[in-house]
């Protein structure tokens, strides 16, 4: 009898509801309420789509609620593009929103900025979101910046396939084919009046210099980068600047995804590829972020002044059999090694921090590795390491040991650091028999001084300042090695007295707080 009593008081409730209309919506008076009144879509380049942003739209009464129309301003015709609770469109009709409920919308947008009457660089592009209409009439402004660039890709053929740079035949005796194209002789001097935007690999070809001029931005599509081929050049040639935020006249090679969010995001283009056999290559005043490997240098010379290299998915440096002549470098936070010597060659630097900081995973690599022998698949070659010196440099990181040495006894291996800070901690004496860890050997380790902290002012943010009064880098550089200006313009201390600080740059004191 309960079971029945039960039974028939279920079947109450199915019917009652079942009278019930579920869809029963009153009409918007105008209350929505919104997680924004203004939604910020951040730069962008002409013809390259947005992040995708969105809105929330709350329904705070106790009714359900019915939006006659949500629409773009400029409609159709609107260079954004809505998705209303999951329906894209420009203009939406019939909107609804439960009690005490609410709906996303999502935002983007792609902008041609040739469509203008006229041809700015910068372009505010604006419109709104409108809910309802007449005096129940809300709205939710858009706002974008749209930068025009100089656009540098591969062809495209009538057949459909892509311009491809060869790079020899695999194993297999197949092309090897990668997208990308050799700059053109009007194409071989970037300027500072528009950023660059590349896709694919841009190949400077034999017997050119790529000239890039101070104040440049150049920026890389995925899978991008720059490529010199034998005999050709490249040329940065970025200025001190007196800004240290804006970076006027620096040179900026970062990826082209102009958000906020993708400002730190290592791997977003591949590299600045210095292939065997370019000569004169030169940097100056550069920065170079987010890319898989920063500089690639192959069996060429180049010359690295106040260069800063930061967030690189495998190193920021990688040199095989390399010839380098570096002073006032500062690299950061690579998923590697931040500078990787992998095949003999020559190296000196003076008064460089190399860093490594890498918040993105697990890294089994050091800060700075040494080789003069490399494994491919099943081959190991080598070449000699003829020097490589490190004067006045900091080598330090999250890791307890910051720098590898491996050697193959049947080519040179010559190296030495003078008047350094590094991180190699070592306290079961693994270490200790091995010759090419000796730090009390002169002729490798000349005033080194170990694991004292430098005080970085704010590794998070790749900046490497030092700390005055409590860094370990502070007062132990070589007198008489260039350059006499650190990477902030600040002339260097050169007495017995007031000998200069190692890394790139000098001691400063911090604000409190």
């Amino acid at each position: 009898m309960r079971y029945l009593y039960g039974l028939a008081i279920l079947c109450c409730l199915v019917l009652w509801s079942s009278c019930r209309n579920d869809f029963e919506t009153v009409a918007s008076t105008g209350n929505l309420k919104f997680s924004k009144d203004t939604v910020y879509l951040d730069t962008i380049f002409t013809n390259i789509g947005s992040s995708t942003y969105n809105l929330k739209v709350y329904n705070r009464s106790d009714e359900d609620i019915n939006i006659p129309t949500v629409r773009l301003g400029q409609g159709e015709a609107s260079n954004y593009r809505l998705n209303v609770d999951g329906i894209a469109g420009k203009v939406f009709e019939n909107v609804q929103v439960l009690a005490k409920d609410s709906i996303f919308i999502f935002i983007e947008t792609t902008f041609d900025i040739n469509n203008l009457p006229t041809d700015p660089n910068n372009f505010l592009y604006t419109d709104q979101i409108l809910f309802d209409t007449g005096g129940n009439e809300q709205k939710v402004e858009l706002v974008t910046l749209v930068k025009d660039a100089v656009f540098l890709y591969p062809e495209l053929f009538p057949d459909g396939t892509t311009e491809t740079l060869n790079f020899g035949q695999d194993e297999n005796g197949e092309d090897i084919l990668i997208k990308g194209f050799f700059l053109e002789d009007d194409e071989l001097t970037f300027t500072n009046e528009k950023p660059y935007v590349i896709y694919g690999l841009a190949a400077v070809p034999s017997n050119k210099t790529l000239t890039v001029e101070a104040g440049a931005r150049v920026h890389f599509h995925s899978e991008s980068g720059i490529i010199v081929a034998e005999n050709g050049s490249m040329k940065v040639m970025g200025l001190e600047s007196s800004d240290p935020v804006a970076l006027e006249n620096e040179v900026i090679f970062e990826g082209d995804r102009l958000e906020p969010a993708f400002s730190d995001i290592p791997g977003q283009w591949l590299t600045i590829w210095l292939n065997a056999g370019s000569i004169d290559n030169e940097f100056n005043y550069t920065t170079i972020k987010n890319s898989l490997i920063g500089i690639r240098v192959d069996d060429s010379p180049v010359d690295l002044k106040n260069v800063q290299i930061y967030n690189n998915a495998i190193a920021g440096i990688r040199a095989r059999t390399g010839i380098i002549d570096g002073e006032n470098i500062v690299i950061n936070n690579s998923g590697q090694s931040s500078l990787a010597i992998q095949l003999g060659g020559s190296y000196e630097f003076r008064h460089c921090t190399f860093a490594n900081y890498w918040t993105s995973g697990f890294r089994s690599f050091p800060a700075v590795s040494i080789e003069n022998i490399l494994t491919v698949g099943e081959e190991t070659f080598g070449a000699d390491l003829i020097k490589a010196n490190f004067t006045n440099c900091i080598i330090y990181g999250n890791e307890r040991r910051e720098f590898s040495l491996f050697k193959s006894d049947q080519v040179a291996f010559n190296f030495n650091f003078t008047n350094c800070l590094v991180r190699f901690e070592d306290p079961t004496g693994e270490f200790g028999d091995l010759p090419l860890y000796d730090f009390t050997n002169a002729a490798l380790y000349t005033s080194v001084v170990q694991n004292q902290d430098p005080f970085f002012q704010n590794t998070e943010m790749n900046n490497f300042n030092i700390e005055a009064g409590n860094s370990g880098a502070e007062g132990i550089g070589k007198i008489n090695v260039r350059p006499d200006k650190d990477l902030n313009g600040i002339t260097r201390g050169n007495s017995q007295q007031d000998p200069p600080d190692a890394g790139a740059y000098e001691t400063t004191v911090f604000p409190e707080g």
